[in-house]
């Protein structure tokens, strides 16, 4: 099966969220578990 593909827009969506999440305090695991991605994506 064909892994999932995200749009350009899906993909700044999440990483504005990320970013939210970061400027409240938060840790980089933390934030990335809350919208669904793993670090190391992340940092990818």
């Amino acid at each position: 099966m064909a892994r999932k593909r995200y749009s350009d827009e899906d993909i700044l969506k999440l990483l504005r969220e990320i970013e939210l999440k970061l400027a409240e305090g938060g840790d980089v695991q933390t934030a990335c578990r809350a919208v669904g991605v793993s670090d190391a994506t992340y940092y990818n």
